[in-house]
């Protein structure tokens, strides 16, 4: 008969820890209640190894990372079978078998075997930094450790979906400009190739002398006939130059520097940015990570190496005995307001709301730059199309009309 190792609470809500004999993982818990005991933790210790080679499952082939919506639905669902009172196996198992086949079903099945055989689930988590980043299995090793695992998972799902909601606001609002300046394209192209070529034969036909602005019209039709496929290679350089110049930290740094200088688009990444953090930072000292380890993990967050380096002079200075608000200050790359809130979480020791409330703060700041990009990003659009298409029309009809005065003459 298998063994089955427990962690359980006893009626005064001290912490018990023993083994017991039974049949299945539901016989296990109901010998445990009858003891009087709440299971927090069960664990197959013996006869584990034997069903795991008798019933190995096969995993299917699967590439690529994970997806924040897979991975925050995954967090939704765990924390809500474990705030039901389910062990953290039978909850697993529970998801594992409702999931599309992918990288993450897999990783929830080598979890499964881990926990099975008495790994911890931080530990288990820890082997798939693909699905679960440092983030989140320093957060359910905190849970683990306070024994409040479901409240952990609570606000890991609830981090995880306001992340989400967050980005999909920023790549909502570049869907449509995407898509005219796509349209745009397409329309230009089409032009330059069919449309044009027909205007320049008849005024070849008619041997006349064109004017700069339609002959460099021309010109440019004829270079884009022949060299079309030049022009996706332009982007694709830019991307890749960019790509190598961040390997140089150095470089990446002045790149990161100059983003944040461009009007709107760099107010979009900073707020972005602070909001991301500050919550990253609030979700961990609330979990119970230490201040130390959770600033380690918010600087390896940062997708900007400004940032980055603020984060890291906040971690230097903490070491030392100082204050998070100091280094902040020096930096200038945050407003007062958060300076002086964190200042107050400080002093009053309610550190993890007051980040909660400057990343709210900075979340709405955020969706009113958005608008204001999309307000701005519309007349732009409308302006420089709206010239080009000009430009193409007046250096067509230049020709055009000198051609119908001397058939008139």
């Amino acid at each position: 008969m298998p063994t089955y190792k427990y962690e359980a609470m006893d009626t005064g809500g001290s912490e018990v820890k023993d083994s017991i004999e039974a049949a299945t993982e539901e016989e296990a818990q109901q010998k445990i209640r009858q003891l009087g005991y709440f299971v927090t933790k069960l664990t197959e210790v013996s006869g584990a190894k034997k069903g795991k080679k008798k019933g190995k499952k096969k995993k299917g082939f699967s590439f690529g990372g994970v997806s924040s919506k897979a991975l925050c639905t995954f967090t939704r669902q765990f924390s809500t079978l474990q705030d039901a009172g389910l062990p953290i196996l039978r909850s697993l198992r529970i998801l594992e078998q409702q999931m599309k086949g992918g990288v993450l079903k897999n990783a929830i099945g080598d979890v499964v075997e881990d926990v099975e055989s008495g790994s911890s689930l931080s530990e288990a988590f820890g082997k798939h930094p693909r699905c679960f980043d440092r983030l989140y299995v320093n957060m359910v090793k905190a849970g683990e450790a306070g024994g409040a695992l479901e409240v952990i998972l609570q606000r890991l799902a609830d981090f995880k979906e306001k992340a989400q909601t967050l980005q999909k606001r920023i790549t909502g609002a570049m869907v449509y400009p995407a898509v005219v300046i796509s349209v745009a394209v397409a329309i230009l192209s089409f032009i330059m190739l069919y449309i044009i070529p027909k205007f320049e034969k008849i005024f070849r036909d008619f041997g006349m002398k064109l004017p700069d602005l339609t002959q460099f019209l021309m010109n440019t039709s004829q270079w884009f006939g022949k060299y079309w496929y030049i022009l996706p290679l332009f982007p694709m350089g830019f991307y890749l130059t960019i790509k190598l110049l961040r390997m140089n930290k150095a470089a990446g740094y002045v790149l990161d520097r100059m983003m944040l200088y461009i009007p709107i688009i760099g107010t979009l990444i900073e707020k972005t940015t602070i909001a991301r953090t500050m919550r990253t930072l609030g979700t961990l000292i609330s979990s119970g990570v230490p201040i130390l380890e959770a600033l380690a993990i918010v600087r390896e967050t940062c997708t900007n190496q400004v940032f980055e380096r603020m984060y890291q002079r906040v971690y230097e200075s903490i070491r030392e005995g100082d204050t998070i608000v100091q280094p902040l200050r020096e930096s200038k790359m945050v407003d007062d307001i958060v300076t002086n809130m964190i200042d107050v979480g400080e002093e009053t020791g309610d550190l993890d709301s007051m980040l909660y409330k400057i990343a709210d703060i900075y979340d709405e700041e955020v969706n009113i730059v958005v608008e204001s990009l999309l307000s701005l990003l519309e007349p732009i659009m409308i302006v420089v199309l709206g010239g080009i298409v000009g430009t193409i029309v007046i250096a067509l009809f230049m020709p055009m009309l000198s051609l119908l005065d001397k058939l008139s003459g």
